[in-house]
């Protein structure tokens, strides 16, 4: 008969056996039981429940999400409530309880601060100075000479074109241009226009 060199080694090669408790199949290691009353109870009233939930967030998969962690808390507690007929009440406080807590929790992305980040806008014009201003111009264009006055209005208030201007008032393109010229002069020299400057 031999003996083992080292008799720790044959029994570390063996893998114990484990107990047949541990070879519990994973439906019977749940904790809860199931609940045929919950299922059916969920298969009427869910889509009441699911507009409810709909109601407490705008995104509808934020909704069923909702609705879900609603009712498992509702399935754990489902043998500590005593009527059931009081089922709805029960789970749209679970759901409104879930919300506030999402909505507890959420991350916050606006900070308080001394100062405003945004740059503050140039001031509107006040109405009744834009309107002085225009008056006065108009006042200013209606001093010119004639020929010049029709070269500014036709170039600047019409909008036209040296040589479209040049083609109305049957003149050369480098009169209009020396006309135009001159009036600019004046109306920079009027008196009416300078606080404006």
């Amino acid at each position: 008969m031999t003996t083992p060199v080292c008799p720790s080694a044959s029994t570390a090669a063996k893998p114990a056996a484990k107990p047949a408790a541990q070879y519990v199949p994973y439906a019977a290691q749940a904790p809860y039981p199931p609940y045929t009353s919950f299922s059916s109870y969920v298969r009427a009233r869910g889509p009441v429940l699911l507009r409810t939930a709909r109601s407490l967030t705008a995104n509808p998969s934020d909704a069923e999400d909702l609705l879900q962690t609603a009712l498992t808390k509702t399935y754990v507690a489902w043998d500590r409530i005593e009527d059931h007929r009081a089922l709805d009440g029960y789970v749209r406080r679970a759901l409104l309880n879930t919300r506030t807590s999402q909505w507890r929790k959420r991350k916050v992305d606006e900070f308080a601060c001394e100062e405003l980040p945004e740059p503050a806008g140039l001031p509107e014009p006040d109405p009744a100075e834009r309107q002085v201003l225009h008056d006065a111009m108009w006042r200013a264009v209606m001093r010119l000479p004639d020929r010049q006055r029709a070269m500014v209005v036709l170039r600047y208030y019409e909008d036209l074109s040296e040589v479209q201007t040049a083609e109305v008032l049957g003149v050369s393109v480098g009169t209009v241009k020396s006309a135009v010229s001159r009036a600019l002069g004046k109306l920079r020299e009027d008196p009416e226009l300078s606080p404006a400057r």
